[in-house]
């Protein structure tokens, strides 16, 4: 249904989350090098439980790599805290790509500013916290993009 990419993730637990994530939604899961960490981890394994062999997962040596190979009908979102468009505003169809950055950094500004209205921030209370959990933030814009959607599962 859709695609969730996670740009030089940092810690197997948000990718194995992820990759639940992708399987409860019909999903593909893409992953942009360098990983930070091995995909034979337990910890991947482990979070991804037993389902982690089915999880439709794409390796990527880069994001312009995924951009070249993906439908150019399908909408790129990057999300930011930087951005001001938010995942209630967007016009998501299946086959978009949810692009989210590594834990620490988040993707690159200069990435976010050529999205335009395709950057999105998960609005959250000012002072409350200054960001969301990957696999939080993968949860709250996916099944707002398969909402959009009505499925009848």
């Amino acid at each position: 249904m859709f695609h969730i990419v996670l740009v030089h993730p940092e810690i197997p637990h948000n990718a194995g989350a992820a990759g639940r994530l992708a399987l409860a939604t019909g999903s593909t899961l893409h992953l942009i090098e360098p990983l930070g960490f091995s995909l034979d981890d337990k910890h991947v394994r482990r979070t991804g439980l037993d389902y982690w062999q089915d999880v439709k997962l794409h390796v990527w040596p880069t994001l312009d790599d995924l951009r070249l190979a993906a439908d150019p009908s399908a909408g790129l979102w990057f999300l930011s805290t930087k951005a001001s468009t938010t995942p209630w505003q967007a016009d998501f169809k299946p086959g978009d790509y949810l692009v989210f950055g590594r834990e620490t950094k988040g993707l690159p500004e200069p990435l976010i500013a050529a999205a335009g209205d395709h950057a999105l921030r998960i609005p959250m209370q000012p002072g409350g916290t200054r960001s969301l959990n990957l696999s939080t933030a993968v949860a709250i814009v996916l099944y707002e993009a398969v909402r959009q959607q009505g499925p009848e599962w």
